[in-house]
């Protein structure tokens, strides 16, 4: 081996990395109205996030529409609006294709179209699979009205990416709001708590339902260092065996083998270990969250996992070169 092929950079891709337009900020997205450099940071796909890519030796970033998505949209709204999302993604991947790849938004509240709108982003242009920002309104993926999705995805041989969204309101009010600030409330409701264990509990959903009995070669992806799940494994296959669930394998089965796992702005070793040890380093993958985390504080932290170089390899670029076909 020659000294420049010793010292070769190490390839990285970032999976939970996210975009807006200003028709999404002034639409689904308002409540991001106001947050000047985020907003800048999430509509630039040209000079100033390769930049920022670069400073932080970030490769490729796989990107999404930044949450609430298209989901909580009615079907004669979230149909051209996803559309109108994936063009101009596909566009900035077009101008940038070394840097940039898409996950495809999807109107989930019209499930056919949903799922041909998957297949064009896929064939047509290269997209590596679909994020899917949680419930819609209140319905959630183990329905089977939303299984042309899963099923397209499955044939397709692409994930999909299950991003937090907010919980529904009857949950927020219930769960969520008690005698405390409203700003504690939202904060435990999204990110401290609930759009974790929202996330989580929408995972175990699909197990529960049967989708990867009748799906066996779906993929689905989580980030947050897998959203409270591995740290459950083991009681979740106590508390629900396979007598219980009537499931073809068990539930750890299911997450070992049907699921993914990225970063999601979780660096923390602690975290990074219980996952690490319940499922595996093939199923771990680099991401940073982008803008909402920072990709420099990401990279560090891939940089210094108690892992081996080939391990270290595999979670930065290898695992996503394999699910996503790169």
């Amino acid at each position: 081996m020659t000294q420049a092929a010793y010292h070769k950079p190490m390839r990285t891709i970032t999976l939970e990395e996210h975009y807006a337009t200003p028709a999404f900020i002034a639409g689904p997205g308002k409540y991001l109205a106001g947050r000047g450099s985020i907003v800048d940071q999430l509509c630039d796909l040209d000079a100033g996030r390769i930049a920022a890519m670069d400073a932080a030796r970030i490769d490729m970033q796989v990107l999404s529409l930044t949450a609430p998505g298209v989901e909580q949209l009615d079907a004669t709204e979230a149909v051209p609006f996803a559309r109108e999302m994936n063009n101009h993604l596909a566009e900035a991947i077009r101008r940038h294709p070394d840097r940039f790849a898409g996950f495809a938004a999807l109107p989930t509240s019209a499930p056919e179209t949903a799922a041909d709108e998957l297949e064009r982003m896929v064939r047509e242009h290269s997209f590596k699979g679909a994020l899917i920002n949680g419930h819609s309104k209140g319905r959630y993926l183990d329905d089977p009205f939303f299984w042309p999705i899963l099923e397209r995805a499955e044939a397709l041989q692409v994930p999909i990416y299950l991003h937090p969204t907010p919980p529904p309101q009857p949950v927020v009010e219930t769960y969520y709001t008690g005698n405390f600030a409203p700003e504690v409330a939202f904060g435990l409701a999204t990110g401290a708590w609930g759009w974790h264990i929202e996330t989580a509990t929408h995972v175990l959903r699909l197990i529960l339902a049967g989708a990867f009995d009748r799906y066996p070669t779906l993929q689905i992806v989580i980030g947050h260092m897998g959203e409270a799940l591995p740290f459950m494994l083991d009681r979740l296959e106590m508390a629900l065996p396979s007598a219980v669930t009537k499931l073809q394998r068990p539930i750890s089965a299911y997450l070992r083998e049907n699921l993914h796992y990225t970063f999601g702005g979780f660096n923390w070793t602690q975290t990074f270990l219980t996952l690490f040890l319940q499922v595996g380093v093939e199923r771990i993958m680099f991401s940073a969250d982008h803008p909402f985390r920072l990709m420099d504080e990401a990279r560090a932290f891939l940089d210094l996992l108690p892992v081996s170089s080939a391990d270290r390899e595999r979670i930065a670029h290898g695992n996503a070169e394999r699910l996503l076909h790169m």
